[in-house]
C-alpha cells in the first residue's frame, strides 16, 4: 500500500495517512503543497533515499504504529544490543511504564514482565563520537565550515566545526546526536553511564540537558503521533503496551515496510540548509519520510 506524503517546502514535517502517523510535530504544509508517493522517492534518488530495511525497527503499540530508523554508525553497541533484544522477543507485551509530558516516553522494562533482566551485558556509553569531516559529511545549518549543528540523512547531529577539525592533530572534532523530539536514546541505573541495557525513551520534546549524558542511537521516521498519545504517568496506571517489536529485515520481504527519507545533501533540502544558517536543529521540523506499507 503507497502512503503519499504532502511536501509544501523541505521544512515541511512527516505526513502519513491511514493506519501510519506522523513523525514529528510538523509545520502546516502550504496550500499548493505536492503529493509526493513512494514511486516519485524512488525515481528521485537525488533528493530521496530508501532506508535500509536492516535499520528499520518497528513498535506496534497499543496508541498505534512506530518506525525507528537505528544509526550503528553513531552507537553500534547501543544498535547491536537493542537489535538482539526485539528479535528475542523479550519486547513483545512490555509496558510503557513511565511517560512524561514534554519530555519523554520510557519502555523496554524486560524485568518487570519477565522476571528476569535481557541476560545481555551492560552497554558502555556512546555518548559521542569524533569524525573526520573530510570522511564523514554532515549537511549543514549554514557555513559547512563554520556550523556546529545540522543533519546526518536525516539525522539531527552536532559536531565541532570543520576548521577545528584542521587545528587537532588527529583531524578530528568531537559530534554527538542531540535529544531532539523525535530520537530514540537509551535509559540507564541512576548514574552509572555504562549501566545502560534494555530500556530506552522515545522523546516527546527536546530535552537538551539529556545530551552527552545518554545514548542516543534512532530517529522516529514514523509514529510521533502515536508516542504524543501515550498514557502519562510515573509510573503510569495502566500503561501502553508495546504489543509487538520486529526488525524489518527479518519480514517477508514480500511484507516489509519501506521507507524514504529526504536527503539532507541533495539539491531540494539546499535551501533548507542556508535559510537556516545558525539555527537550532532541535527547532526545526522532522525531515520528511515517505512511508509504504
Amino acid at each position: 500500500m503507497i502512503r503519499a506524503l504532502l511536501l509544501g517546502s523541505a521544512l515541511a514535517g512527516v505526513l502519513a495517512f491511514g493506519a501510519l502517523s506522523v513523525a514529528q510535530e510538523e509545520a502546516e504544509p502550504a496550500p499548493d503543497a505536492v503529493a509526493i508517493s513512494s514511486e516519485v522517492a524512488k525515481a528521485d534518488t537525488a533528493n530521496w533515499r530508501a532506508v535500509d530495511a536492516d535499520r528499520l525497527m518497528v513498535f506496534e503499540t497499543t496508541r498505534g504504529r512506530i518506525i525507528i530508523e537505528a544509526f550503528p554508525e553513531f552507537a553500534p553497541l547501543h544498535v547491536a544490543q537493542f537489535s538482539t533484544i526485539i528479535r528475542s522477543g523479550d519486547y513483545d507485551g512490555t509496558s510503557f511504564h513511565r511517560v512524561i509530558e514534554n519530555f519523554m516516553a520510557q519502555g523496554g522494562d524486560v524485568f518487570a514482565l519477565h522476571g528476569r533482566d535481557s541476560g545481555l551485558p551492560n552497554i558502555p556509553a556512546e555518548f559521542t563520537f569524533r569524525r573526520n569531516p573530510a570522511e564523514l559529511v554532515f549537511d549543514m545549518l549554514g557555513d559547512p565550515n563554520k556550523a556546529t549543528e545540522g543533519y546526518y540523512k536525516g539525522l539531527p547531529i552536532r559536531t565541532g566545526s570543520k576548521w577545528l577539525a584542521e587545528l587537532n592533530k588527529d583531524g578530528r572534532v568531537e559530534s554527538s546526536i542531540p535529544h531532539c523530539q523525535g530520537v530514540v536514546s537509551t535509559a540507564r541505573l541512576g548514574n552509572d553511564t555504562n549501566s545502560a541495557n534494555a530500556q530506552f525513551f522515545l522523546l516527546r520534546a527536546h530535552s537538551d540537558w539529556l545530551d552527552k549524558e545518554y545514548t542516543p542511537w534512532g530517529r522516529i521516521l514514523a509514529g510521533q503521533d502515536a508516542v504524543q498519545a501515550l498514557k502519562v504517568g510515573e509510573p503510569v496506571v495502566n500503561p501502553d503496551i508495546l504489543t509487538r517489536a520486529y526488525m524489518v529485515a527479518d519480514m517477508p520481504e514480500a511484507e516489509q515496510i519501506k521507507a524514504w527519507v529526504m536527503r539532507t545533501d541533495g539539491p531540494e533540502f539546499a535551501a533548507t540548509l542556508e535559510a537556516n544558517a545558525g539555527a537550532a536543529v532541535c527547532d526545526l521540523p522532522a525531515v520528511p519520510t515517505i512511508i509504504e506499507g
